[in-house]
């Protein structure tokens, strides 16, 4: 029989659609344009290719997830393998980046109202907006994840339906000629195939915050693997046929297009299309918002409960909210966001993401050494192969990146190496 705090605690269904809140959000009503603008109609195969790439990265979480069920994620896994520096290197910067992007999707979601009605278009209401967002979503997080839950998964098939209907609709309006020629131009230039794989790589990320919280979770050890494949599976499906179904609408006129899905389906369903796709990208953009509340404090309740962060932060209400975490979290990003400096910051996430990702992906070959005798509901089969591949053609993904974002991303990684004897020293004290 079920205890009152593992019912409040989400099931196998309420992950999946968490998952998949996490994953697609604004961008994916604007990626097909630039897709089309690089590789043409063979951008579809970059976002088969893309998939192909989370999908290793996906089963390495999916074999941590399975020796695990506590919240971290990557954290967890990177401090098991590699010890508690390396773990606090990667928690740091995971809870840093959430934060950031939590203040960024805020300051979306009132940018898409703007675009709508003009006059909210200003820095006063901007931050209004912002603030009525982050503070609602905390409040609500701290009531407790039962209504986390259930607001998390009405946002989610509210936001699939306007694209649902663009794939069944707009399935039967393509237009093969469109599909012709198969790069722009008709000629492939150089370096457009890494350019297109590292821009649609950014549309699959957010499933590695399924498992930082999963000690919210019924049986994480059991659920999340196939929690994890069922995500990248069905926003895989959803993403290759927008495209497929975006090009045979609009064919070369994609690439040009500012709103991409909404055009197309304006275009095949009139005003009520347009309207429908308006409506979805700023659902969208508030269900990103619902997921990120949620997971973003978890990430440092995960360090407090490993004893590298202040035990106060992990503090949990009667609702078993870690109210704490959920204050901090929100106050930093309000403050980002406020800032308005955010979009610079947000160029960090970018390149810190491989942080989570590499680690965890080499730490699939430690632990088959190190807790080889530790029952697993999942294992990936091939032995060192997938992990191994995953992590080259990370690095590879990473080497297309400019610059300035590497040092960004490093930069973050260096700013953590304080705060961890800083912390260390306080929590020993």
């Amino acid at each position: 029989m079920q205890t009152e705090t593992e019912k409040q605690k989400m099931g196998f269904w309420s992950i999946v659609l968490l998952g998949i809140n996490g994953i697609i959000g604004s961008g994916i009503f604007l990626l097909p344009n630039q897709a089309m603008k690089l590789m043409g109609t063979a951008s579809i195969g970059v976002f088969i290719f893309d998939a192909l790439l989370v999908t290793s990265i996906t089963v390495c979480f999916a074999e941590c997830a399975s020796l695990f069920e506590v919240n971290g994620g990557p954290y967890i896994y990177a401090k098991a393998a590699f010890g508690e520096f390396v773990g606090y290197e990667v928690g740091f910067v995971t809870w840093a980046i959430r934060m950031i992007a939590e203040a960024t999707m805020a300051v979306a979601f009132a940018t898409a109202l703007g675009g709508i009605v003009p006059a909210w278009n200003t820095v006063i209401i901007k931050n209004v907006i912002v603030t009525v967002v982050i503070v609602s979503l905390a409040l609500m997080n701290i009531s407790g994840v039962t209504l986390s839950k259930i607001v998390n998964n009405i946002v989610t098939i509210a936001k699939l339906l306007p694209l649902l209907l663009f794939v069944l609709i707009g399935f039967f309006a393509i237009n093969g000629s469109n599909f012709t020629p198969m790069f722009p131009g008709g000629t492939y230039h150089s370096g457009a195939f890494a350019a297109a794989a590292v821009l649609l790589f950014y549309a699959f990320t957010g499933f590695e915050g399924l498992v930082v919280a999963a000690g919210d979770m019924r049986k994480p050890e059991k659920n999340l693997p196939r929690a994890i494949l069922l995500v990248i599976g069905i926003v895989t499906f959803f993403y290759v046929l927008l495209q497929i179904v975006s090009i045979g609408i609009l064919g070369q006129k994609l690439g040009a297009s500012t709103a991409p899905i909404q055009e197309a389906f304006g275009k095949i369903a009139g005003n009520f299309g347009t309207s429908l796709v308006a409506a979805g990208t700023i659902i969208s953009i508030g269900g990103i918002c619902v997921a990120s509340s949620f997971i973003t404090p978890r990430s440092g309740v995960a360090m407090a409960e490993n004893g590298i962060m202040p035990a106060i932060v992990g503090r949990r209400n009667r609702k078993n909210a870690p109210y704490v975490a959920i204050i901090i979290s929100a106050t930093i990003s309000l403050l980002i966001a406020w800032s308005g400096t955010f979009e610079t910051l947000a160029q960090i996430s970018v390149v810190s993401r491989f942080a989570q990702y590499i680690p965890t992906c080499l730490a699939v070959i430690v632990f088959r050494y190190t807790r080889a005798q530790e029952p697993r509901t999942f294992k990936i089969p091939g032995g060192w192969l997938i992990p191994i591949v995953a992590v080259l053609v990370s690095i590879w993904l990473l080497i297309q990146v400019d610059v300035s974002q590497l040092l960004f991303g490093f930069g973050a990684l260096l700013i953590a190496v304080p705060f961890y004897w800083i912390m260390k020293k306080q929590v020993k004290n």
